[in-house]
């Protein structure tokens, strides 16, 4: 897996002659950038993928801390320099949706596209930021076992009724995602999550082409958020996924990489 400066990251090359672009896919928590391999297909329509894992996860224990979200955006903003891309469709999914909304606080000019999946422009509320304090006990309660604890906590939260109905095959393989990552990734992560800021203002600020997607039966981000964004972004599209929670891009792959695929085709 290529290292540059902090940040690992999967990176898959254009088909073809003629590149059409690069496509930066931002992950969830509690995953890692392995979550986006459904979507790595997109690659044989001519754009270069590149997939980061934010500080620690995905068995990065030697990562430097993290604490906010900004930290991820910079890291991102840092691989792009790095690989001397000047310009890509930044698509994120929950935690990764906030980390490009920082992004376009932060650095702008990076952003040719932006996708939002299943993500919020609001800060956490009251009950969020208890939540997210609960789980970071839990991960100080369970030295060795905490994201398997995590995992336990989460999962049911992450898949949508159809997903969870359908077998284990899914939930399976995003324990095995979740478990890949150290405590101190999780909570670094968690202490990202809690401190982020309203990005409420930043969306009437959006010029550049946007799709909101959001999973149908997600009740972590329901899809009635994901109406808002779409209002307030001028000229963006919503795609609402049948059949899909939190996890959209995982859980209805096909389906999701239609929808990213006619905007990358029609719209960047």
């Amino acid at each position: 897996m290529p290292t540059i400066g902090k940040v690992r990251y999967l990176d898959v090359p254009a088909a073809g002659a003629r590149p059409r672009g690069v496509l930066v896919l931002l992950h969830a928590f509690p995953l890692n950038a392995r979550m986006w391999e459904p979507q790595f297909e997109l690659a044989a329509q001519g754009w270069r993928v590149v997939a980061p894992h934010f500080r620690g996860f995905d068995g990065g224990i030697d990562d430097p801390p993290v604490s906010t979200v900004d930290d991820y955006a910079a890291d991102v903003v840092d691989l792009l320099d790095a690989l001397h891309v000047g310009d890509a469709v930044i698509g994120g999914l929950s935690m990764g949706g906030y980390v490009a909304l920082a992004m376009l606080r932060l650095a702008p000019r990076y952003i040719s596209g932006l996708v939002l999946a299943d993500t919020r422009a609001q800060a956490d509320t009251p009950e969020g930021k208890a939540g997210r304090t609960r789980m970071l006990q839990l991960l100080a309660d369970n030295p060795t076992g905490g994201p398997a604890a995590v995992a336990g906590e989460m999962i049911p939260k992450l898949l949508g009724a159809t997903t969870r109905a359908g077998g284990t095959e899914v939930s399976d393989r995003i324990r095995d995602l979740i478990l890949s990552s150290p405590s101190s990734a999780i909570a670094g992560g968690l202490r990202a999550l809690m401190s982020r800021p309203d990005s409420t203002p930043l969306l009437a600020t959006i010029h550049c082409p946007t799709l909101i997607v959001v999973g149908d039966e997600d009740t972590l981000t329901p899809p009635a958020l994901s109406e808002e964004m779409h209002r307030a972004i001028a000229g963006s599209e919503l795609f609402v996924v049948p059949g899909a929670g939190h996890l959209s891009s995982f859980e209805q792959p096909a389906t999701f990489n239609s929808a990213l695929a006619r905007f990358l085709t029609h719209r960047v």
